[in-house]
């Protein structure tokens, strides 16, 4: 394992025990086993080492994004809603921390955006793919797929942030069945039966 690979290691360690906003680039590079110059070789600057953790080290649901037109869109969707709860529940503990500190936040949404990244994507991807899925006509023409890929990605969320309220860091991941009744309800306002084509009866 090379330098970059064990201080991502290291600093998701810390971050998932201590939060983004105590976790200082000198920790993460001493349990790392190296120096802080080591550290900055790899990283421009903490929050391009939080967002390559969060990219490297707990991928979220725009990995799971499917090929238009593949398995059915249920299956797609149930595996959006699979990574989004996993992905959900184990950023929650880094990054909380933020919300109570205005301008660590600020400066981290900055960097979000200069990389492309920030929650909002999530959204867009579902979209796009739903969008698509449109197009070849294996949902509805006139389902609101911005309002579907918005109620997706807000219901995991919420749903992980429920987990870790009531359990901490500790808690259980959400179970498989919760993704795919999710995606299945999510299927039926979209007018396809099972996401093959055939249109659901109205």
């Amino acid at each position: 394992m090379g330098t970059r690979d064990q201080i991502l290691d290291a600093a998701a360690e810390i971050m998932r025990n201590r939060g983004v906003v105590e976790a200082t680039t000198k920790e993460i590079a001493k349990a790392a086993g190296y120096s802080e110059a080591a550290l900055y070789k790899h990283f421009s600057d903490k929050e391009d080492l939080i967002l390559n953790v969060l990219q490297h080290r707990m991928p979220g649901p725009a990995a799971a994004r499917p090929e238009p037109g593949s398995a059915t869109v249920e299956a797609n969707l149930t595996a959006f809603a699979r990574a989004a709860l996993t992905f959900y529940q184990q950023s929650l503990p880094l990054l909380g921390g933020l919300l109570a500190q205005p301008k660590r936040m600020a400066a981290h949404r900055d960097s979000m955006r200069r990389h492309g990244a920030g929650p909002g994507h999530a959204i867009t991807g579902i979209a796009a793919y739903l969008r698509a899925e449109q197009q070849l006509g294996r949902i509805d023409a006139e389902a609101e797929v911005d309002a579907a890929a918005a109620l997706l990605d807000g219901t995991c969320f919420h749903q992980a942030f429920l987990r870790f309220y009531e359990a901490g860091p500790d808690a259980m991941a959400a179970p498989d069945e919760l993704a795919r009744s999710l995606a299945r309800t999510l299927v039926r306002g979209l007018g396809s039966a099972s996401g093959d084509g055939r249109r659901q009866e109205r």
